[in-house]
């Protein structure tokens, strides 16, 4: 497969047949592409290490300040909802706004949020705190989902051949971010107190602001006339948006009670569950890029890849605990060892999901260019924090009223189904080409010699 032939950000339709044709060897990445790739992989790396930092001593802190286990809970639940609602919106007036422009407004809005989240400490006790804290949150969540969003769809409009492989890369600084926040904003904490966590990972998110101006190109497009909802039209986008939420539902149920559970059945310590829940995202950033590469080089192995990372998903969630109708005692390196396949399900499914959403818009008849970009990425942001409010409240509501055991088994057949409906579309679209190739062999065949 050829890289970058074309110029990267070019809008109208490529030639493939001389593309596939072409018997030059691959390009490697321009100046302008690695500098994009090392701005979106900061962005990427800066937004996530923040969104995790509050993990390890902000409910501490909340519930000092009046705040119940309740509001907490949905103090980082409107961080998802905030972030829904703003990719939507967002993600269908990218043009208008500006890629780069949104990308570099999200990222300081985010910085700044982070820094004054580092003094809501001396907020008044009670209502007032927790209305900050809201408020707070919820502009944050809007930068970051501008930053990310427009992220994805500069990423595809830059790598318009290396989606996937490039999506690979990116992963590893996001995952990196998830592992070292905890982390990183424990030992701050401990070590010089609630403030400072915050102010330093904001002024760092703020110092990359103008390094961004710099460094990211500027896009021209025209706006679309198209709509999410035309989008949504199609069976396989919705099949497809299905299973993005389907992952992040997982992701987010086992952030609100796998720690728990590891805790009561084998008697861990918060130290111990920590290394445990590092399993996950370790697999997942080194499979990330591996996927990546086998996505843009074999693209026919995308649905392929889906379907077996829903059933690896839905074996690890199955053996996480494991189910209680398997009979089978619950043990530490099982536990280990499913979480790990879990990762390695999520680099599977998650990576070739966005060249997929693409190749979705393009079958519909969506205008090549960055507002079908952003309308793509907006769609999936969207859909995947829809999967992270509701994994961690149904997720939590299973567990109280049965079992960690059968709530993992409610998430495993979720990405089962989402396999299987992916399977029986992908096997009736095939079968449907073959019926219509044999019924123009037929006619061809009946058709007299002139």
């Amino acid at each position: 497969m050829d890289q970058h032939a074309d110029p990267p950000t070019r809008d109208n339709n490529t030639d493939n047949n001389t593309t596939a044709e072409s018997t030059d060897p691959p390009q490697r990445f321009t100046r302008k592409e690695i500098l994009t790739l090392i701005s979106v992989a900061s962005v990427n790396f800066a937004s996530m290490i923040c969104y995790s930092i509050l993990g390890p001593f902000f409910p501490t802190e909340a519930v000092k300040k009046g705040a119940s286990q309740t509001v907490v809970g949905l103090i980082f639940g409107c961080y998802a909802v905030s972030n829904l609602i703003s990719s939507l919106i967002l993600g269908k007036y990218i043009v208008q706004i500006g890629a780069k422009f949104m990308l570099i407004a999200g990222l300081f809005v985010s910085s700044c949020c982070t820094i004054i989240f580092g003094f809501l400490d001396r907020a008044p006790a009670g209502p007032i705190f927790i209305s900050l804290c809201f408020v707070v949150r919820s502009l944050d969540a809007v930068g970051f989902g501008a930053a990310t969003m427009s992220a994805f769809a500069i990423t595809a409009k830059i790598f318009p051949n290396n989606v996937a492989t490039v999506m690979g890369i990116l992963e590893i600084f996001a995952g990196l971010g998830l592992i070292l926040g905890p982390p990183l904003g424990g030992w701050l904490y401990q070590t010089f107190g609630y403030n400072v966590p915050f102010l330093f990972l904001g002024c760092l998110m703020l110092i990359m602001v103008p390094f961004n101006i710099y460094v990211l190109p500027s896009i021209e497009a025209v706006p679309s006339k198209d709509s999410f909802f035309r989008l949504l039209t199609h069976m396989k986008t919705i099949l497809v948006c299905y299973v993005i939420f389907t992952l992040s539902a997982g992701v987010g149920f086992l952030d609100a009670t796998l720690s728990l559970f590891a805790i009561n059945r084998f008697g861990l310590s918060n130290g111990y569950v920590g290394l445990i829940m590092l399993g996950l995202p370790l697999v997942y950033i080194l499979a990330s890029p591996l996927m990546g590469y086998f996505t843009d080089k074999y693209p026919a192995t995308r649905v392929a890849f889906l379907v077996t990372g829903g059933i690896a998903a839905t074996i690890g969630f199955c053996l996480l605990g494991p189910a209680p109708f398997l009979h089978i005692q619950s043990q530490l390196w099982l536990l280990v060892v499913m979480l790990g396949l879990i990762g390695f399900s999520l680099a599977m499914s998650v990576i070739p999901i966005f060249p997929e959403l693409i190749s979705c818009a393009d079958e519909i008849g969506f205008e090549e260019g960055l507002s079908t970009l952003g309308m793509v990425s907006g769609l999936y942001e969207a859909v995947w924090c829809t999967g992270t409010f509701y994994g961690p409240i149904v997720g939590g509501i299973i567990v109280q009223h049965l079992s960690f055991e059968w709530a993992a088994v409610v998430q495993g057949g979720l990405a089962f189904l989402g396999a299987f409906l992916i399977f029986m579309y992908s096997l009736c679209q095939r079968t449907k080409r073959q019926r219509v190739q044999e019924n123009s062999q037929e006619a061809d065949e009946r058709t007299p010699l002139l």
